[in-house]
């Protein structure tokens, strides 16, 4: 079939790139409109569970994305205030072994540019920074993207990859307001070096605890730890991920925790904080020639680690559709093959809130054994395996 010939994406984060880069590939001329004039991440790590490995393989990216990663040995879970530790699951090469594919711990920024450097190499003027989204309009045989600079590009299909604050999501189904979580997150790197020598180890720590959890894990080939704390508190609403909080501030929040955690959080010298928000997964993500993907179509909690992946898979299944049908039953398509699949990952995350925070945590007996009962094998790997199993690569459209 005669392929589109210009496919228009909004936003030039993970799942947009991820998106360009399959598009390109398959011989489709791309061009991505990002609103910052910078493109840069947050400084914060992101876990890549097999099933995003894959895809990131299937990309071609495998070998420079390993360069700059951290294979993790294992995740473990660990109680707030003994410091008792219960294995997650096995990674490594375990992961391969049972998945096909490594299990990755990468600085986002890193990933970014991996991908950002993959959609150069194939269309070195495809990233267009500094242009944001006024509006846009749609026919049945194209799509026109006013840019706030006046600027106006047409293209076959309108990808919407502009993440929670989505202006094409708005566009396509009007305003929206996101609810409070109840959750404030605090995110920082600290370089290894600085950490007692018995925590400067290759595998991802998960402590929980009542009403609270902290994660941290390598990254950059162990030269850095990431660290996410996470608390339930009401008086703080700011959905950020660049307002830079106090080390007292974050210090106070987890007074009471294991002195382990006491002396990662000595030596964070610029948190960064902000409040978890919700928005009820869609319905639908697609209007004639306009869909959606990752965070604009599926936001979630951030405590299945599967946030970027699911941008990942989405960009890679997007292609894939586009490839093979017409824009319009491509879009459909797309919406039929990942909506499920996301939708269950949305409610699998805010369920390990739960998990995470339960109040009988506060009670050392009965904390250690809910923690033996949430955390236990089979249990574990029907909340995981089905993760990691899935293959964007050949999952039926």
């Amino acid at each position: 079939m005669q392929q589109p010939s210009r496919i228009l994406i909004a936003g030039a984060g993970l799942g947009g790139l991820c998106a360009a880069a399959a598009l390109l590939q398959r011989g489709f001329d791309v061009d991505v409109y990002e609103q910052a004039a910078e493109l840069k991440e947050v400084g914060a790590g992101v876990q890549l569970s097999a099933n995003g490995t894959r895809v990131l393989a299937a990309l071609g990216m495998a070998e420079a994305l390993r360069a700059l990663s951290c294979e993790a040995q294992g995740k473990e879970i660990r109680h707030w205030k003994t410091g008792e530790t219960w294995k997650l699951f096995d990674l490594g090469p375990l992961s391969i072994e049972r998945f096909g594919f490594p299990y990755f711990t990468v600085y986002r920024p890193d990933l970014l540019e991996v991908l950002a450097s993959a959609v150069r190499a194939l269309k070195p003027d495809a990233i267009h920074l500094g242009q944001k989204i006024a509006d846009f309009e749609q026919d049945g045989h194209s799509v026109e993207l006013l840019l706030e600079s006046g600027e106006r590009v047409t293209g076959a299909v309108l990808v919407g990859a502009d993440g929670v604050h989505s202006r094409v999501r708005q566009g396509l189904f009007g305003a929206d307001r996101a609810q409070f979580s109840g959750v404030v997150a605090w995110r920082a790197v600290v370089p290894m070096e600085r950490l007692p020598a018995h925590m400067a180890r290759m595998v991802g720590s998960n402590w929980v605890g009542p009403g609270g959890h902290i994660v941290h894990y390598p990254l950059r080939s162990g030269r850095l730890m990431n660290f996410v704390g996470a608390l339930e508190r009401t008086d703080w609403q700011v959905e950020s991920w660049s307002h830079r909080g106090s080390c007292d501030e974050l210090a106070q929040d987890f007074d009471g925790w294991h002195k382990d955690i006491q002396s990662f959080i000595a030596q964070i010298e610029a948190p960064n904080k902000w409040a978890l928000m919700l928005r009820p997964p869609l319905a639908r993500w697609s209007v004639g020639r306009v869909t959606l993907l990752g965070d604009a179509a599926h936001s979630m909690l951030p405590f299945l680690a599967q946030g970027a992946v699911m941008a990942i898979e989405d960009g890679f299944m997007l292609a894939r559709c586009l490839s093979d049908f017409v824009p319009d039953e491509a879009l459909q398509r797309f919406e039929r093959a990942r909506l499920t699949r996301t939708t269950r990952v949305v409610e699998g995350a805010a369920a390990n809130k739960w998990r995470f925070h339960n109040p009988v945590l506060a009670e050392l007996d009965a904390g250690r054994q809910f923690i033996e009962r949430e955390w236990a094998g089979a249990r574990i790997s029907d909340r995981y395996d089905w993760l990691f199993r899935y293959d964007a690569t050949t999952e039926e459209l």
